[in-house]
């Protein structure tokens, strides 16, 4: 999710490698070795002695994407003309966090910092991708495997606050998962679409739902779970032996099942769900809880996108309500 809207139920293009990508190339850099925070850490740090070439690669509009070729390997580098360098920080904490999970496979970020006209960069693996999406069956496991893995001590939150994509993702650390995604989730949405539309009758219902919702966790474990945060079919792929990679995340520790929330447009089938829930077994109500992890970015896409996903965030918020009899 960090990419144009192209339809007003489309989920929209992330930012791809090259296998994915036929859209118009960024501008190559122009600057001298020491004005190229980029070419100084590749030929440094990266230790290449020599870049063989740099391809551009499409498939987002909020930046610029490169695949820099070496005499070590290739390297994945975007960068942001106008963005300072916290976006990419929050994104390589989140890949970072992930990786060390040892579980799915996502880039390696390496650098991340300021250019020197303004702007930013994150330097990380390049993953060469394979012909298909993931294995259904390998992506449920692995996922569950990364979930199981990643905990925090902390609660639930993150260490850095992100985006949604381009909408700011509040991380502030909480004990109380209910509290905290009543608060930094639906509510600072609800809050959105108020401010942006005026939109007193979702803001007003979607409270109501917020202050009533807690009957939906009875009898449920929550743990704080390491969470990409993002997970749709764009940001989901394969590398060159069929195994399942994730990319541009928005990570947060949270409620396993918050995961599923783009799920709607992520394609999730039957051998998903069925390998997930046998690493981590799926917990009572589940059914009862999906649509209200949706609801989180159907107000998302409202607030990015406008009213083409209105109506869709309304019927689960209304629905809710007449579940709870709130």
């Amino acid at each position: 999710m960090r990419s144009a809207h192209v339809g007003v139920m489309s989920c929209f293009p992330s930012l791809l490698p090259p296998s994915f990508t036929k859209t118009k190339p960024s501008p190559k850099f122009r600057m001298s070795m020491s004005e190229d925070p980029v070419r100084e850490w590749i030929l440094s740090e990266g230790k290449a002695t020599k870049i063989t070439k740099i391809s551009p690669v499409g498939g987002g509009c909020i930046n610029f994407a490169n695949r820099y070729d070496t005499d070590a390997g290739s390297f994945f580098v975007k960068t942001n003309r106008s963005i300072g360098p916290s976006m990419f920080e929050a994104e390589a904490l989140g890949l970072g966090a992930m990786y060390e999970t040892g579980t799915i496979r996502v880039p390696k970020p390496y650098k991340v910092g300021p250019l020197p006209t303004g702007g930013s960069f994150i330097i990380m693996e390049f993953i060469q991708f394979g012909a298909s999406r993931s294995n259904q069956s390998d992506l449920g496991r692995k996922l569950a495997e990364m979930h199981k893995a990643g905990k925090s001590s902390k609660g639930y939150g993150f260490d850095i606050d992100n985006t949604i994509g381009s909408t700011p993702q509040i991380n502030t650390w909480s004990s109380d998962w209910v509290q905290f995604y009543g608060e930094h989730r639906l509510g600072y949405q609800l809050k959105l679409a108020l401010d942006q539309y005026g939109d007193k009758t979702i803001y007003e219902k979607g409270q109501r739902l917020v202050k009533s919702m807690g009957p939906l966790f009875a009898n449920v474990v929550v743990e704080p779970c390491l969470l990409h945060g993002d997970l749709w079919s764009g940001n989901i792929s394969s590398d060159k032996n069929g195994d399942p990679v994730i990319l541009d995340p928005a990570c947060y520790y949270g409620h396993s099942e918050a995961e599923f929330g783009m799920s709607w447009c992520a394609g999730f089938g039957g051998s998903f769900y069925n390998s997930y829930f046998e690493v981590m077994p799926k917990q009572p109500g589940f059914e009862e809880r999906r649509d209200l992890y949706m609801l989180y970015h159907y107000l998302n896409h409202y607030n990015l996108f406008g009213s083409g996903y209105r109506s869709s965030a309304m019927s689960i918020i209304d629905g809710y309500l007449a579940f709870l009899k709130a």
